[in-house]
């Protein structure tokens, strides 16, 4: 199967055809390069001129899509022209296609071009010098240079110009694209941290208001109905409170609001009676020192939800929260009763859990959530009855275990 060229470009066109008009004026004109008596002119008539002109500038058409090839019929082109008197435009389109080889030619050639050229250039000098004796042999060198050597070389600067040109652009475009992933990432990764504060902060709250409205609509008692709505009012306005300062946290410094400190251990305490308000059954176990700001944001946060879900999901019974610090690590353990709720429950979307392991993977902690068997009183695990001491359900509870190195110097 034949292999078809794409066509020449525009401007090759408008060289090749430049480069015929201007050499058949020439011709038309009778000027020559040479005298017909010279020795080396062995066809001296006017019409031989015509043959190497019409090749060179087809070869025009060929200098950018096949330069070698163009380069290589121009050399058998100018060789004939060299028989004959010599059309001047002939010998200015070689040495184009010498520039176009260098520039638009495999890598490999134009940096061989250059290095050829200057050798016959200097071979040119040195040789015909040799043999003659005589200073004019080396004008023979000078011609070479100037319409072989210097077309190449020049092709060759303005190639890697060009190389370099395009290669500053493409460190451009690539330090634009990482910048755009990074400013990406680093969206990504606030819009995460922003969602898992308004979770955390609120979710809690909300859920209090939820389950205790339905059970004020659902019974028809005055009493329970005012205790339900004296829950709500202190979840609102304490909802109302983290909102507010969440939006503190999103002002910048020149807002009228400036963002206040982040929760800390020390809150555990009101963290678990605000749990105990709202009608869990809290018991709260920790034992640390003071810990980089980013854990202790962290494991708060995981209590905060793991109180919320025991709250919206656990059936009736004794939630228990552990902290333990040793050996560089906080281990954190709250533990719910798992099975069927019979009062009002309050929908959950998964996302809690999502934020809790967000948190931990951050601080690179482990994090494990899910059901397991309750322990019996004497600690075997073994109890079959439908509650257990603490209120478990068939011997199930729903525990999460968080373990945190306490070693951190990130931020969340």
């Amino acid at each position: 199967m034949a292999v078809r060229l794409p066509r020449p470009h525009r401007f090759d066109v408008y060289v090749a055809l430049a480069g015929l008009l201007g050499g058949l004026a020439v011709w038309g004109i009778g000027a020559a390069t040479r005298p017909h008596d010279e020795p080396i002119v062995l066809w001296p008539g006017r019409w031989a001129l015509l043959l190497p002109l019409v090749v060179m500038a087809g070869c025009e058409l060929l200098r950018r899509i096949a330069p070698l090839t163009a380069l290589l019929i121009g050399t058998a082109a100018l060789t004939i022209d060299t028989m004959t008197q010599g059309n001047l435009i002939t010998l200015l389109m070689f040495t184009d296609l010498m520039y176009a080889a260098v520039l638009y030619g495999p890598p490999v050639w134009a940096r061989r071009l250059p290095r050829i050229t200057g050798l016959l250039a200097a071979a040119s000098s040195v040789v015909p010098f040799a043999v003659w004796r005589v200073p004019l042999a080396l004008l023979i060198g000078l011609a070479v240079g100037i319409f072989a050597f210097s077309p190449a070389a020049t092709g060759l600067i303005v190639r890697n110009h060009r190389d370099a040109a395009e290669a500053a652009r493409l460190r451009a475009e690539q330090t634009a694209l990482l910048a755009e992933i990074d400013r990406t990432q680093a969206v990504t990764a606030e819009r995460a941290r922003m969602a898992r504060e308004l979770h955390d902060m609120v979710a809690n709250h909300l859920s209090a208001i939820a389950i205790h409205s339905t059970a004020a609509l659902s019974l028809d008692d005055a009493d329970t109905t005012k205790q339900a709505l004296g829950i709500i009012r202190v979840n609102s306005v304490e909802g109302l409170a983290e909102m507010r300062r969440l939006i503190g946290i999103l002002r910048d410094s020149s807002g009228d609001t400036e963002p206040s400190a982040a929760p800390t251990l020390d809150g555990l305490g009101a963290l678990v009676d605000t749990a105990r308000a709202n009608g869990l059954d809290v018991t709260l176990d920790t034992t640390h020192a003071k810990l980089p700001a980013p854990v202790e944001l962290a494991a708060y946060r995981i209590v905060q939800e793991s109180l919320t879900n025991a709250l919206k999901h656990a059936s009736p019974g004794r939630v228990t929260v552990a902290l333990a610090q040793q050996d560089g690590t906080l281990s954190l353990r709250v533990t719910s009763p798992y099975g069927d709720r019979d009062g009002p429950s309050a929908p959950g979307s998964g996302a809690g859990l999502v934020g809790m392991r967000e948190r931990v993977a951050l601080l690179g902690g482990t994090f494990e959530a899910g059901p397991e068997s309750a322990p019996d009183a004497d600690g075997s695990g073994d109890s079959h009855d439908s509650h257990d001491s603490h209120g478990f359900r068939d011997g199930k509870i729903w525990t999460v275990h968080a373990t945190l190195p306490t070693t951190l110097g990130g931020t969340e």
